[in-house]
Order: C-alpha cells, then structure tokens, then sequence
C-alpha cells in the first residue's frame, strides 16, 4: 500500500533484458535506502515492485512480462528518470490517497501547456475506464497522487504544481508519453456496486 506522494526521483542505471523479462538497476540516494530489506515493495512509477537486491546506491528489481505489458516499465531506457515511493507503514501519514501499487493501464498525454509556475494536461485513456473518471476525483498518474481536473469523455486534465513538478518526472512528459494510470479503488467499487444494482433491478 503506497500514499501516491512520490518521495524521490531515481535514475535507470542499467536494464538486462532476457526475452520477457526486465531487471532493473536504479540509483538512488543512500537516505532513500535506510532500513530497506530484500523483499521489501517500492512503487516505481506507480507499479509496485519487490527488492530483489541492493547497494549502498542502488536497488534492483524484476519486471515480469504482465507487468511489462501493462504499464511504461518496458519503454524505460538507461538514464530514465523514474518515481520512487516506499510502501506505507503503520503511523505514517497519508497526504494523498491510498493506492495499490496496481496499475489499470496507460494513458497518453495528449496536450499540455507548462510555464514557470504551471503545468495543465490532457491525458488519454482507454475507453472501458472512462466510467471511473469524475472532476475532483484521485487518480494516480505514475504513482502520483493528483486531483481529476475537468472530463470529456476518455479523458481527463490535470494542473500541477511547482513542487509536484520539482518531485516528479511529470515535468519530462510531453504530449505522446505514456504515463501509469491507477483508478481510485473505491470510485470502481461505488461505480460497479450500483451498475450491478440497477442491472438486478432491470433499469439499465
């Protein structure tokens, strides 16, 4: 379980590729790693990975095909700039919203207008999930936590802040990149219970 508040940005160091299968190598800075444990989850642009191995300066993960397939992870080169957030623990507060670590799909920014203090986009998804997209609802966007702005149809804007901004590779992208998308949990659950309702109830 993650907060979607991304705690730092890491550079790829190196990916060894053997067929479908990643790992990854990312370097990091020693204060992110204290108290880090093999097995441990990290969320890297929003997808939550298991620490296979790590240094003083580095961590190191294995990326299954699925996982490949379902978000960026696979278009990641060396010296890609990525998200890092550790799992939450008992205590900790939660300044975004809970997210899973799961990734639903990628979205593509489609349009974005940035100067020195702001940043506003159009992001893209697929249309099967335009159901769980509402105005002023959470969504995490490679594993940020961030407030839906307007929606038309499949899609959605964003206005970011200089400090989200200064935290995340969402400063890099532009129209075209892919970006991680998790839906709220519970906007899918309230969204699916009264579908199947009136479904029952024969009024859809």
């Amino acid at each position: 379980m993650f907060t979607g508040i991304v705690q730092t940005q890491a550079q790829v160091l190196n990916i060894k590729d053997s067929g479908e299968f990643r790992h990854l190598i990312v370097q990091v800075s020693p204060e992110f790693l204290k108290k880090l444990d093999i097995g441990a989850s990290v969320a890297i642009n929003g997808c939550c990975l298991t620490v296979v191995h790590y240094t003083e300066n580095t961590v190191e993960f294995d990326v299954i095909d699925e996982t490949l397939r379902l978000t960026n992870l696979g278009e990641l080169n060396k010296g890609s700039s990525v998200n890092l957030e550790r799992s939450l623990k008992v205590g900790d507060e939660i300044g975004g919203h809970h997210v899973s670590g799961h990734i639903h799909c990628q979205g593509t920014l489609v349009e974005v207008q940035q100067s020195d203090n702001n940043w506003a986009g159009w992001v893209e998804v697929p249309e099967q999930y335009s159901d769980y997209l509402f105005a002023k609802g959470f969504i995490a966007v490679n594993g940020a936590s961030l407030t839906i702005g307007e929606v038309t149809g499949n899609r959605f804007s964003l206005h970011l802040i200089p400090e989200t901004l200064r935290l995340t590779n969402l400063s890099h992208a532009q129209p075209g990149t892919q970006l991680n998308i998790e839906l709220d949990q519970q906007t899918i659950t309230i969204v699916e219970t009264v579908e199947r309702v009136l479904k029952q109830r024969g009024t859809t």
